[in-house]
């Protein structure tokens, strides 16, 4: 118990330093491998409520996508079954329950045989589950209940000041957005999209306009979604116009709405999307396809705030806080004499860069995961799991189609490992775990960037993996020497160490702890 106790303690400091977005993930590890560590299982995971579904926030001896996955208890009878337990919630052998985690725990896709959870609450409110799993019948009965159950209390109190603290700063920050954060302790794990989301909470609240630019497929609509939701307005309508697929006889009526008789086949009255936005937020998506005569009436509502129908006479003020998006190079059209330069500046007061997959290889199983989950439960099989060799192929692929493209892939990998199952009755495809091969994703051959480029820390972990370590050893020693070279370039100063990483400088040195290297 000592050393739960301690990595408990290192947890509530992190909790307290953490900043927005950060990834706590390693802490909430360490905590739940002190709590288990002395136990003969072979998985267990640490689970928070958030929307109806259980979220992992903790796991070991799974792969690493499960962190991406949500499980809602109405589909997980195992889960529904702890959550309504007052205590200790044991299965027996023969239980004809399904787990959650079948076929996920080693490479046979084998059941789990022994398996025991408890609910974490908050005065009677399901907050969280602690699982464990064995694969071995009959090796957790040694596990001592009382521990378990007091250990488990203290996870709960974790798991509410970890809510409290990230409901706090969405107060401030006036973002309450349970679809992208809403207190959620599952943050992104690359830096970059820890500092998208960063900046998103920096300028959420205010009255900027915002300029979403990156690749297709990166998920820009979901980010503009994010800035509405953690702003002032998310009380209104977010209007979201695609303007690349309004023809462009229509743009200026459905950008700023007519009066009847103002053209013909006007037979009515119609409202635009500016003041079906008013006291929201307005998402003009492609915004770089407007076209040139429509630009400076665009530019006037947004330094005026009012709009002139087609034919009235009389301006209407509106109050709408405008996100553009585009996949285009808007400097570059400027220059080509396409936009507007002054329409450019005004839409860009805060341009906000969405990086593309490849620049976010971490982020890859999360969204795996959540992919998989999805998958699972269209096909109807009991577990989806990834081959090592399949997420090695997911890491190495350079992504050109981004977060769209890995959904898309994943989506017909699932179904062709399916179909090599032969008809399948509704029964036996329920009890089926399938297990997606490289060959499933059909990726190139060549799944590696077509640009030259320096070893990349996955080919880096892969090289230690050959020689003899398993991921999480490789990854360490990974780490390990990329801190030790670090700090020998900033001559010791462990400040610049960390600006050097892109890391937190109290994150630099907990993992630096973790890794003896202090």
């Amino acid at each position: 118990m000592t050393d739960f106790l301690r990595a408990l303690h290192e947890l509530l400091a992190c909790l307290g330093e953490q900043a927005p977005d950060t990834s706590l993930a390693g802490e909430w590890d360490a905590l739940l491998q002190a709590l288990v560590g002395g136990h003969s299982l072979d998985a267990a995971t640490l689970m928070v409520m958030e929307d109806g579904a259980l979220k992992p926030v903790a796991v070991l001896g799974l792969p690493d996508d499960v962190r991406g996955r949500r499980f809602e208890p109405s589909r997980h009878p195992r889960l529904a079954a702890i959550a309504a337990h007052p205590g200790v919630c044991r299965f027996p052998v023969d239980t004809e329950l399904p787990d959650p985690f079948d076929g996920l725990l080693d490479e046979d896709l084998s059941q789990v045989h022994d398996c025991l959870g408890v609910a974490l609450r908050d005065e009677g409110r399901l907050i969280g589950l602690l699982t464990l799993d064995a694969l071995t019948p009959g090796a957790l009965e040694d596990l001592e209940e009382a521990e378990l159950l007091a250990a488990a209390g203290l996870l709960a109190i974790c798991l509410r000041l970890a809510g409290h603290l990230a409901d706090t700063r969405s107060r401030l920050s006036e973002a309450l957005d349970g679809e992208e954060r809403g207190g959620s302790l599952q943050h992104w794990h690359s830096p970059a999209m820890q500092r998208l989301m960063g900046a998103v909470d920096l300028v959420a609240p205010t009255q900027m306009s915002v300029l979403l630019h990156g690749e297709t497929g990166v998920g820009k609509e979901r980010v503009a979604r994010a800035l509405h939701q953690r702003s002032g307005r998310r009380g209104g309508p977010l209007v979201q116009v695609n303007c690349a697929a309004l023809p462009e006889s229509l743009i200026e009526s459905a950008l700023f709405g007519h009066r009847r008789g103002a053209f013909s086949g006007a037979v009515r009255d119609h409202r635009g999307h500016f003041e079906m936005a008013d006291g929201g937020t307005l998402m003009l998506d492609e915004v770089g396809e407007l076209p040139l005569a429509l630009q400076p009436k665009l530019l006037r509502v947004l330094q005026e705030g009012e709009i002139q129908p087609l034919g009235s006479e009389q301006a209407r003020q509106v109050d709408v806080r405008v996100i553009a998006v585009t996949n285009r190079d808007l400097a570059a059209e400027v220059e080509a004499g396409r936009f507007r330069e002054d329409l450019y500046h005004r839409l860009g007061v805060f341009p906000l860069a969405v990086p593309s997959l490849r620049e976010r290889p971490e982020d890859i199983p999360l969204l795996a995961g959540h992919f998989l989950e999805d998958n699972r439960v269209r096909l109807g099989v009991a577990n989806l799991r990834l081959a090592p060799e399949a997420q090695a192929a997911l890491l190495g692929w350079h992504w050109p189609g981004n977060v769209r493209e890995l959904e898309h892939v994943l989506a017909r990998a699932a179904l062709r490992a399916l179909g090599e199952q032969g008809p399948l009755s509704a029964p036996r495809q329920r009890a089926t775990v399938l297990r997606i091969a490289p060959g499933h994703l059909q990726l190139p051959v060549a799944s590696a960037s077509p640009v030259e480029a320096p070893p990349s820390a996955t080919a880096t972990v892969a090289g230690e993996a050959e020689r003899g370590l398993d991921l999480r050893e490789a990854t360490d020693a990974f780490q390990r020497r990329l801190i030790r070279d670090a700090l020998a370039a900033q001559g010791g100063n462990w400040a610049a160490t960390a600006r050097a990483l892109a890391l937190d400088p109290g994150n630099l040195h907990r993992l630096a702890r973790r890794l003896d290297l202090k």
